[in-house]
């Protein structure tokens, strides 16, 4: 950058502005949708479940592949009113 002045410029990395990801889906998410998923599977023997979550999670991981923070997105749409006032 030849407009900066020396000593004003901070390195950002990359990790403290991306989310954590973990198998291609924000890990809080992760971690919320395995961990009820498997007590389903393997503690209720509801194996019809795993398809269903293998589903979720590559349609969640293609949607956070187009936009890293679509989870936390669309968690706040969901907590939003659904009215708008004048």
């Amino acid at each position: 950058m030849a407009d900066s002045q020396p000593g004003f410029e901070v390195p950002i990395h990359r990790s403290l502005t991306e989310p954590i990801l973990v198998a291609g889906l924000p890990r809080r998410f992760a971690i919320l949708l395995w961990t009820p998923g498997m007590v389903i599977v393997l503690g209720l023997y509801q194996l019809w479940f795993l398809p269903v979550a293998i589903a979720l999670h590559v349609l969640f991981a293609a949607l956070t592949r187009r936009e890293p923070h679509f989870v936390e997105v669309f968690l706040r749409a969901l907590r939003a009113q659904h009215r708008l006032e004048p």
